[in-house]
């Protein structure tokens, strides 16, 4: 008996197909698959949130100097011509850090290795490049919802799968998997 579903694919795309539903599961709080890989994704996403738990507190804080540029009132840079050349003025700031300590780094490119980056775009700029972000996955899950878990005594257990139906091509029992 295998120790895991084979989903009718090829591992390659067993494995982009598992990847991408997980890094979902955990972007959106939950989706609509089917049974069989909803259980596929169950195992990874908790094996993932269980390391966020474990890890949640693992970093120090430090204070470092950080030269930013000046801006004007408009949000654009101060150039000053120094040498005939136009500059940037910059400013010293500081700034407070996370500073990853080795077993959370470790544990932030295991997830890494899994989670795709995410790009989400505002809603009045949908079908255009411009103002979009990337999501670090790996990064809310250390952040956001690990301390959330770790708050609730919680021993695993973090996804919940409940049955919606049947689909109506194929009649694949359909599931909703989301984050409890």
């Amino acid at each position: 008996m295998a120790g895991y579903r084979k989903l009718g694919r090829t591992a390659s795309q067993r494995k982009a197909l598992l990847r991408n539903q997980v890094t979902n599961l955990l972007y959106n709080g939950k989706i609509v698959t089917t049974e069989a890989k909803a259980k596929e994704i169950r195992k990874i996403a908790e094996s993932l949130i269980a390391l966020a738990v474990k890890e949640k507190d693992n970093f120090e804080t430090v204070t470092v100097t950080a030269k930013v540029p000046r801006k004007d009132k408009d949000g654009k840079r101060v150039k000053e011509v120094k040498d005939g050349k136009k500059v940037t003025v910059y400013d010293e700031e500081q700034k407070e850090i996370k500073k990853d300590l080795p077993s959370r780094l470790h544990a932030r490119r295991k997830m890494n290795k899994i989670l795709y980056t995410v790009t989400s775009v505002p809603t009045e700029n949908a079908g255009k490049k411009k103002n979009t972000k990337t999501v670090d996955i790996a990064d809310k899950l250390l952040n956001e919802i690990g301390p959330k878990y770790a708050e609730s005594n919680h021993n695993g257990g973090y996804t919940r799968i409940v049955k919606i139906g049947q689909r109506k091509g194929d009649a694949a029992m359909e599931v909703l998997i989301e984050l409890v």
